[in-house]
């Protein structure tokens, strides 16, 4: 399957195909000098597949997780671009999950002001959400995507095969964005959770939530509007991901997908799609119920790059398929943590 993504003037494609990792070569000019970022997570022979398409072709390899969404990782990776022999001509390749595409996708935006970018996503979330819509970006402390850019890629390759190696809490993780695609903007989406049988629907199910987020980036390209449906459960989820998300030493918690899971209940207004989205939670094995540090969540809140000026606009969705966006006081958190004072 193919998908473009118009952008004024700009388009890429997004080609979704089994096997396609191994014929990035047919899809794109390689013979220039490239950095394939990939992490220790990853397995190491899709960052060596498309390496061995790339007669000058390096790879760098970061540490597994959020934690290398840092400056530190970012200007590490930037002096191997230099050592690469990377000019204005090269390109950059992201062979991983989100933080791989995130941090390889801030290196090609700023690399000599700007190089070629290629997303070869691995992993279900990635592959459903991130890899697409040109927002890149590293964390600074706590802070996620703090320090980034719009970006867009020359192409992004999807090849389902190879969610094969990922560990099904990973790969449930990722489900998450696409319920959230579903419960904004296409309730068919949803019937697939409910209904149907993920894993025989994957490429459906990746598919219709490409959908969703190219037909809303292609109107908001640089979140100044519809966009912005794309946080739906992204306020609390980062908050509760800042305070029990899994990363660096933290081995317990919760991964993005699974704190976004989280973050979108207490936004649908409907009780009745409330409940049945956490029996799909349920069926899948996402958290329905957390415990975690209320005050702590709601400092991180409070910092989030969506507050601005006293308000924090919120991603209602008031039934299957639509969303509103809601600008509310900054103490409107305290209701959405449980730390409200009536």
């Amino acid at each position: 399957m193919k998908l473009s993504m118009r952008l004024g003037p700009r388009s890429y494609d997004i080609i979704l195909k089994r096997g396609a990792l191994a014929n990035l070569s047919q899809l794109a000019w390689l013979d220039r000098p490239v950095l394939i970022v990939t992490d220790s997570g990853v397995p190491a022979e899709y960052a060596q597949k498309v390496a061995a398409q790339c007669p000058h072709g390096t790879i760098a390899t970061v540490p597994q997780g959020e934690a290398s969404k840092s400056l530190k990782v970012y200007g590490q990776l930037l002096q191997q671009a230099l050592d690469a022999g990377l000019d204005r001509g090269g390109l950059v390749i992201a062979v991983g999950g989100g933080v791989v595409g995130d941090l390889a996708g801030f290196v090609a935006a700023t690399f000599m002001r700007g190089v070629d970018f290629i997303n070869c996503p691995t992993t279900t979330l990635s592959q459903i959400d991130s890899s697409i819509g040109g927002k890149v970006a590293v964390d600074l402390g706590d802070a996620k995507n703090i320090v980034g850019a719009f970006w867009q890629p020359k192409l992004v390759v999807i090849d389902p095969d190879t969610l094969s190696t990922l560990p099904r809490r990973h790969y449930i993780n990722g489900l998450a964005e696409a319920i959230k695609a579903g419960l904004i903007c296409d309730p068919q989406l949803f019937l697939l959770f409910e209904n149907g049988d993920v894993d025989a629907d994957i490429e459906d199910i990746i598919y219709r939530s490409l959908l969703v987020k190219k037909k809303i980036v292609e109107q908001d390209e640089t979140e100044h509007g519809a966009r912005a449906a794309l946080n739906f459960g992204h306020t609390l989820g980062h908050g509760i991901e800042a305070v029990r998300g899994i990363k660096g030493r933290r081995k317990n918690g919760y991964f993005h997908g699974e704190c976004v899971a989280l973050g979108m209940l207490p936004m649908i207004e409907d009780r009745q799609l409330q409940k049945r989205v956490r029996a799909v939670y349920r069926k899948l094995g996402l958290p329905a119920r957390a415990t975690y540090n209320k005050e702590q969540v709601l400092a991180y809140m409070r910092h989030d790059k969506k507050a601005r000026g006293g308000s924090v606009t919120l991603v209602k969705v008031p039934g299957l398929g639509c969303w509103r966006l809601d600008k509310a006081p900054l103490e409107a958190l305290e209701t959405l943590v449980g730390l409200d004072k009536a």
